[in-house]
């Protein structure tokens, strides 16, 4: 007898539809055979999905088995097919009924004994099988909360395989979860919040901080060691803007497919911050595996990349962020296939001024030569660091500045200005040239020209600084889409001169640091 029932198989971060076409009954020895380009993990199913079934309290073939996951050309990965495959076992022993099987997606993990665990890219399932006009989509109860993100179709949480058998044999009624019942709208404690009240002085960062936030422009700070720079960057993103709901479904699908969702700690309404270690590969940084998954640039997309000490990264992997900073998205092309993912980060790095981190510094001796320094900061190239829109010096603190008891300026205040900027900059897009862009960061050449207007002697004076400085053509652009950040934060229709003045110094640092 033949049963099926409908899975899917995740190729980036986009859902496939897979069918588990299970046939029981065939003539000759005992024998179950997988096929349909299955990995390891798909292999190892049929063990758990036998003793699963047995836990259970049904009855296992006793004939020769075929197992087959289509279409045969797309490769199969990871336990999320165990529940579909069980459940097309039992449907092809009339054990469960199979007129309802057409209706629903399912997919889970299976324990021994028939307990189900949760699987990736749930939400991503989830808009195949409203896309695909499924009445609901049937997966573990921890991975029920993403899912029912996704308007429109039915989430059904499961705890085992008996509970999924009974529910489709009508004998155990399931309430969908609502989508106002996920546990992804909570934001996060206050607790677990850290604040910008905790920093000490730093007040030059802190306002290059606050204009990166409000246009989503990238940030370097250059400081000695315990100038406060990672503690800044662990604190971006309680001043970001809250992210809609469009927003939030980019960032959980791809936060879904890695899997990082089973995570209780990322399990809110908030924007992601990753910090790679500096060890990092070049397919761990950008994404990649024999299956392309993900990678750091990804998984911080419409949040914050930190790469604290930046020039101890290997240069490859410095490099390869190139493209994807530019563009928004990256696109990674393996023998299973090629996708494109989303990209759209803040990126904030860190570094010392010198590899035993003193140079400069009025309270400590550097003990760097001056090839030591060169090479140190050759690490970093000239593309990559045209692409890093303020770079600002974070000079070490003084005592008194540390011994003060008055906190600093909270993030709520930092994040309410951050807002307001945010808020004027999608209004002047709603009717741009770029209907993509989101914040200034983003504008496109057209968008520049129309939203980032200078006048003659304004001109001049930018053109004496990119000389002075030997800056680039993108240099030029991304100078005026700071000072219109600036202008924003100021609630200035047009960019004044102190708004140009203050975009060019923070460029200030391309020749005095790295030529």
């Amino acid at each position: 007898m033949l049963g099926i029932t409908h899975s899917a198989a995740l190729l980036g971060v986009d859902a496939y539809p897979v069918q588990v076409e299970v046939n029981t009954g065939e003539a000759g020895e005992l024998k179950f055979i997988l096929v349909g380009l299955p990995d390891t993990a798909v292999k190892e199913s049929q063990d758990r999905v036998f003793s699963a079934i047995c836990n259970s309290g049904y009855r296992m073939p006793g004939t020769r088995t075929t197992i087959n996951l289509a279409p045969g050309d797309l490769r199969k990965e990871g336990p999320a097919y165990d529940l579909p495959i069980a459940v097309g076992i039992l449907a092809s022993m009339k054990q469960c009924a199979d007129e309802t099987l057409g209706s629903y997606l399912i997919a889970g993990e299976l324990s021994l004994s028939g307990r189900t665990r949760p699987v990736k890219g749930a939400l991503a399932m989830a808009l195949l099988a409203r896309n695909s006009g499924k009445q609901g989509i049937i997966v573990p109860a921890e991975s029920a909360d993403e899912a029912a993100l996704v308007d429109g179709i039915d989430v059904y949480p499961v705890r085992s395989l008996d509970e999924t058998v009974r529910f489709l044999n009508g004998e155990r009624k399931i309430p969908p979860i609502a989508s106002s019942e996920s546990r992804f709208y909570q934001p996060p404690p206050d607790d677990e919040r850290p604040d910008f009240a905790d920093v000490k002085g730093q007040l030059a960062v802190r306002r290059a901080v606050e204009i990166a936030v409000s246009g989503g422009h990238n940030l370097l700070m250059i400081g000695s060691p315990g100038s406060g720079k990672s503690m800044i960057a662990k604190r971006i993103p309680g001043i970001m803007p809250e992210p809609d709901l469009d927003e939030f479904l980019e960032i959980l699908s791809i936060q879904s497919a890695a899997g990082s969702t089973l995570n209780s700690r990322n399990r809110y309404f908030q924007r992601p911050f990753r910090a790679p270690h500096h060890t990092i590969s070049d397919v761990g940084l950008l994404g990649g595996g024999s299956i392309p998954g993900p990678g750091e640039i990804s998984l911080a997309h419409n949040g914050v990349l930190f790469m604290d000490e930046l020039p101890e990264f290997k240069r490859s992997a410095l490099e390869v962020l190139r493209q994807p900073l530019e563009d928004g998205q990256v696109t990674i092309s393996r023998s299973a296939g090629k996708v494109t993912l989303p990209c759209s980060v803040m990126l904030v790095c860190a570094m010392n001024p010198c590899p035993c981190g003193y140079a400069g510094d009025a309270s400590r001796e550097c003990r760097c030569t001056v090839p030591q320094i060169q090479r140190y900061r050759s690490r970093i190239s000239g593309p990559l660091l045209d692409r890093i829109d303020l770079h600002v010096e974070a000079p070490a603190l003084r005592i008194e500045e540390l011994r003060s008891v008055q906190p600093g300026e909270a993030s709520a205040d930092i994040r309410e200005r951050c807002q307001a900027a945010r808020a004027r900059q999608l209004t002047r897009f709603q009717n741009g040239v770029s209907p993509a862009a989101r914040c200034n960061a983003r504008m496109g050449h057209a968008d520049i020209r129309r939203h980032c207007v200078i006048d003659k002697d304004q001109g001049d004076l930018l053109q004496r600084a990119m000389e002075q400085l030997g800056l680039s053509a993108r240099a030029y652009d991304r100078i005026l889409k700071v000072a219109r950040t600036i202008a924003d934060l100021a609630d200035s229709a047009e960019i004044a001169t102190a708004h140009l003045l203050e975009a060019i110094q923070y460029r200030s640092l391309d020749r005095n640091l790295f030529y």
